[in-house]
Parts: structure tokens; C-alpha cells; sequence
């Protein structure tokens, strides 16, 4: 999909974080933020929800255990039974580590394919940036650019006053 967007530089994080919660207050639509570091704040300024990912772990952990107490308990009782020691065929005891290491297993190998598929990185894809720096010393919001030309203006004027050093107009895929 081709959008219009509005990128504002910041060659300091706190224009950043101001620019990014006014721009928030008044309603306009915040559609990424790039930074050359972590900064302290900025989901809970951008309004971003927590991840679900640690329920996609849980569901899939789930299911590798189940899986492995499924498939110990069919081959030592159902298909192979064996008598080692008069032990029973369902020891819980003798079921634990592979149930463990399936449940890991199951549960990472899940989470970094949602991760991947969510965040929508795939071998091949080309990296987008909106300026030049941004993997170096410079901060980044890019906002949708309101069709309004008097919001568009205030957009400015907000990004300007929060100490964008340049503010660009493009059109790119999001």
C-alpha cells in the first residue's frame, strides 16, 4: 500500500520523545519511530500494546508437551512395551526430560516464527529507512501525512517546535 508520510529528523532523543507524545495529543497518526538505540519511553509514548507473543510460547510449549507424553506413552504401552526391572510401562519419571526438551523446542522454534512472520521480515526483503543516519546518530518519526492542508501545516509547525532539524515529504510502501 502507498502512503503519503512526513519524516522529521531529531538529532536528540528528547525532541524525539516530545515530538513523538504531541504529535499523539493532537490526534495524528504516528506510523513508525527509528532510532539508532533503545530509548527509554518511547512505546509507552508511541501507545504501543504489549507483545503477544508469550501466548503464542505458552500454546506451543503446550503443545510439544502433549505431544511428547502423547508419543512416550504410545510407543512404552501401546507399541513396544517393555519390561525393564518390573518397572511400569508409564513411568512419569522416565517421561520428563524428552517432555522438557519438547516443550523448549516447540515454544522457541514457535515464538521466532511468529516473530518473524509478524515483524514480516523474510529472506530478501530490502531494509526501508526514511533518512539518512538512522542507524548512526539520528532519531526518525514518520508520520502518515494528514490530507488536511491546515493539519498538515500544524503537523509542521508541532515538528518544528519540538526540534525536528529536517522535515521531508514522501511516498512510501507500508
Amino acid at each position: 500500500m502507498r502512503a503519503d508520510i512526513l519524516v522529521a529528523t531529531f538529532p536528540h532523543v528528547e525532541g524525539l520523545l516530545r515530538a513523538v507524545r504531541q504529535a499523539r495529543r493532537e490526534m495524528l497518526r504516528v506510523y513508525d519511530v527509528f532510532a539508532p538505540f533503545p530509548v527509554h519511553g518511547l512505546d509507552e509514548a508511541m501507545g504501543i500494546r504489549p507483545t503477544r507473543l508469550p501466548k503464542v510460547t505458552l500454546v506451543a510449549g503446550l503443545t510439544g508437551l502433549v505431544f511428547a507424553l502423547t508419543l512416550q506413552f504410545y510407543a512404552n504401552v501401546l507399541d513396544w512395551p517393555l519390561n525393564v526391572g518390573g518397572k511400569p510401562d508409564n513411568t512419569t519419571l522416565a517421561f520428563i526430560p524428552i517432555s522438557f526438551e519438547l516443550t523448549v523446542l516447540f515454544g522457541g522454534l514457535a515464538t521466532v516464527g511468529a516473530f518473524l512472520l509478524r515483524a514480516k521480515l523474510y529472506p530478501g526483503k530490502q531494509p526501508w529507512l526514511p533518512a539518512t543516519g538512522v542507524t548512526d546518530d539520528v532519531f526518525a518519526l514518520v508520520l502518515r501525512k494528514p490530507a488536511a492542508e491546515a493539519i498538515q501545516a500544524r503537523a509542521r509547525a508541532l515538528l518544528t517546535e519540538c526540534g525536528a532539524a529536517s522535515i521531508t515529504e514522501r511516498e512510501a510502501d507500508l
